[in-house]
């Protein structure tokens, strides 16, 4: 089938969406076509990080992710909006605009790899490149109903990446359907040329059922909408049981990560606990940074050797399980206007620091239209099984639809 012009779809369509920023003058070719999140490097173009101060900042050399992207056979399209410095996941840029969810206007595309969900979403690439480092992948492509993968740490290369959190940071796909991130994934990991994907078989299939009932805040829709996924695979053959992550802790986990992040994201922009506002940096970006630079040695010590325990503890699970299914989101997509909810990346924040490979994956539509996903978790290195459990998902309970407008 032949893909789209994507170049028209995003003269067309990109105006009031906003998911892509600046264009590169590649002609579209026949491999797959890239949006690329304004952090990675692309030769020519605008290297930001969704950050006013680096507007004028020049890519000089390609990331080792946009080369194995050309010498593949894919066309970089240009860049996509992001969370400002990737610190955030609403994409509400004070700088570049809000990107718009395709599903509804007005509401988030998640963050902070938004315009990677967006574009995704709104068909105007095959697949775009994001960074998840608590969810920064996986949360738009709940939200924009789409699907994304999160490496195991390592598999895919960082050089050439404006990093958040040194420790954190994955680079990773979103893709509309499971087949374009399993092609993906080969040539980002240099895998070489992609065999035809087999789903796994789901009968047998040990599962672990994410228990957050009672811990974590769900709206009605994702808990409904989580359950009705579970009794899908137990009807299907693959024997469940609930599943509690060890040592994980929403509230210590979640701290533990902002603060890592929000230090190792200042000592990126030279950003100190005290002083004036770099011209170029939102109050709220610079506020996250110099509060985790306040914070005392102890604190950050405590925080690493919290995300060490939690990565140990991670491995013992899978003696249990083959894989774990979660909520990717405790909620759906939400106004700009609305408060952003604290809990957005407690289910997709274990991976991150247990180096866990994982896939969100649509699951349906809920009665206000707006799309439900769930995320398939592997141990530490079994990116192509996940994706392979994570097809099997899909081949269960549909592919995504196109947002209307959008057909």
């Amino acid at each position: 089938m032949s893909r789209p012009d994507y170049r028209a779809r995003i003269a067309d369509l990109n105006g009031d969406l906003n998911a892509f920023l600046d264009l590169s003058d590649e002609a579209q070719g026949d491999g797959l076509c890239w949006g690329v999140k304004s952090n990675i490097a692309i030769k020519g173009l605008p290297l930001t990080a969704g950050i006013e101060a680096y507007r004028h900042r020049i890519a000089e050399e390609n990331a080792t992710v946009i080369s194995r992207i050309r010498a593949s056979g894919g066309t970089v399209l240009g860049t996509v909006n992001m969370h400002e410095g990737a610190l955030g996941a609403t994409t509400d840029n004070e700088a570049y605009g809000r990107t718009q969810n395709p599903w509804r206007k007005g509401l988030t595309p998640g963050g902070s790899s938004g315009g990677s969900g967006a574009a995704v979403a709104a068909g105007l690439c095959d697949v775009a490149l994001g960074t998840d480092t608590m969810g920064s992948v996986r949360i738009p492509a709940a939200y924009c109903g789409v699907q994304g993968h999160k490496p195991t740490s390592g598999i895919v290369p960082d050089e050439g990446v404006v990093p958040l959190s040194t420790t954190l940071d994955h680079v990773g796909p979103l893709a509309r359907d499971v087949e374009t991130l399993w092609q993906a994934m080969h040539v980002l990991a240099d895998w070489g040329p992609a065999p035809a994907l087999e789903p796994a078989i789901l009968s047998g299939l040990r599962i672990g059922v994410w228990n957050g009932g009672g811990t974590v805040d769900l709206t009605l829709p994702v808990s409904a909408g989580f359950e009705a996924v579970a009794a899908r695979l137990a009807k299907a053959g693959a024997k469940t049981k609930a599943f509690t992550p060890p040592v994980y802790d929403y509230s210590r986990s979640r701290r533990a990560g902002l603060l890592i992040s929000e230090v190792e994201g200042a000592k990126e922009h030279g950003v100190t606990a005290e002083g004036d506002q770099p011209e170029g940096f939102s109050e709220t970006f610079m506020g996250l940074m110099q509060w985790g630079m306040r914070q005392s040695p102890e604190k950050l010590d405590a925080a690493y050797a919290h995300i060490a325990e939690v990565h140990h503890a991670a491995m013992q699970v899978w003696d249990e399980v083959d894989f774990v299914i979660a909520p990717t989101a405790p909620q759906q997509a939400f106004g700009f206007d609305d408060p952003v909810p604290a809990n957005q990346a407690d289910f997709t924040a274990w991976a991150d620091f247990a180096y866990l490979p994982a896939t969100a994956v649509f699951t349906g539509l809920c009665s206000d239209g707006l799309p439900l996903s769930c995320q398939i978790i592997g141990p530490e290195g079994s990116d192509q099984e996940t994706l392979k459990a994570a097809a099997a998902v899909e081949a269960l309970l549909g592919k995504p639809p196109m947002p209307k407008g959008y057909e």
